[in-house]
């Protein structure tokens, strides 16, 4: 099963979305069409990539959006840049995101006491290659972080694209640990004090930190794709997330809609232009000390 992109509007300017199409040249939505298992027997898992690694625009699938696209974070009117906090440059993963998923806000996590965020749940890549912008991968997992968020569960999956040429050293967290000594730390201060440099407090982690195994980020995984089928099926009360989607049955699904409707959704929106230019301080490096 193989995914295309499309872009409409300018990279880096508020009207840039880029939507994802099937091998049959049908509109397909990145959160409810593509399914969550590559493999379902060997637990290998598709990964739709928002950001490329080295990269700061915070780019999302955008749940609130029919088909939902993934464009650039918008907060007080300005798109959305990570900072550069030393000694990190941008995103230090391919970060994206698991199809078919949903951490529901309305739940409260068993294993963090916080309820989820509203949103399919995170990935970061730690292969050799540096993805593109939507991206459809296969991936096995091999462990899973527990960021707290403002009071919501934020997880946080580590995977490995299945042909990448360390993937067949890699199976489990401890692998990671013992052959990419420093990326998890790294990680975790990654998350920990990303939104500093915008006036906010550093993150906090359930389990003090610590990742959990593969088995356990499966576990959690299967968890967020039954919340997602109640979201899917009208069961959950969808709040802000579109649920249009083109291949769920429309039986089980209130927001299928036809691939003419889709075409509607996607033609109305801007059409492709060049990209604009990324400002200027979003280069700037920010020192503080660890608290």
């Amino acid at each position: 099963m193989s995914y295309t992109a499309e872009e409409r509007g300018s990279l880096h300017g508020s009207d840039y979305a880029l939507f994802l199409k099937n091998a049959d040249g049908e509109y397909v939505s990145p959160f409810h069409d593509i399914p969550m298992y590559a493999d379902e027997q060997q637990n290998i898992f598709h990964v739709v990539i928002e950001v490329p690694r080295w990269t700061n625009a915070k780019m999302e699938i955008t749940k609130s959006s029919a088909l939902n696209p993934i464009t650039q974070d918008v907060k007080k009117g300005k798109l959305r840049y990570v900072a550069n906090v030393f000694p990190h440059k941008g995103y230090i993963w391919n970060y994206g995101a698991i199809p078919q998923t949903w951490e529901d806000p309305s739940h409260k996590d068993p294993d963090t006491g916080c309820v989820g965020d509203n949103d399919p749940i995170d990935v970061c890549e730690i292969g050799t290659k540096v993805y593109s912008r939507g991206e459809v991968i296969k991936v096995k997992v091999l462990g899973i972080l527990a960021m707290i968020d403002e009071g919501e569960t934020d997880w946080k999956v580590i995977v490995i694209n299945v042909d990448d040429p360390e993937a067949s050293e890699l199976n489990d967290i401890s692998d990671v640990k013992r052959l990419k000594p420093g990326y998890l730390d790294a990680t975790v201060d990654w998350f920990r004090r990303y939104k500093v440099p915008d006036g906010k407090p550093e993150n906090q982690f359930a389990f003090n930190g610590e990742f959990k195994d593969k088995d356990f980020a499966i576990n959690t995984i299967k968890s967020t794709n039954t919340s997602w089928k109640a979201l899917i099926s009208g069961q959950s009360v969808p709040g802000d997330v579109s649920c249009k989607n083109t291949t769920v049955s429309p039986s089980d699904s209130p927001g299928h809609c036809s691939a003419a409707e889709a075409n509607i959704i996607v033609n109305e929106k801007s059409p492709p232009a060049p990209a604009e230019a990324i400002p200027s301080s979003v280069s700037k490096c920010y020192y503080y000390v660890r608290k």
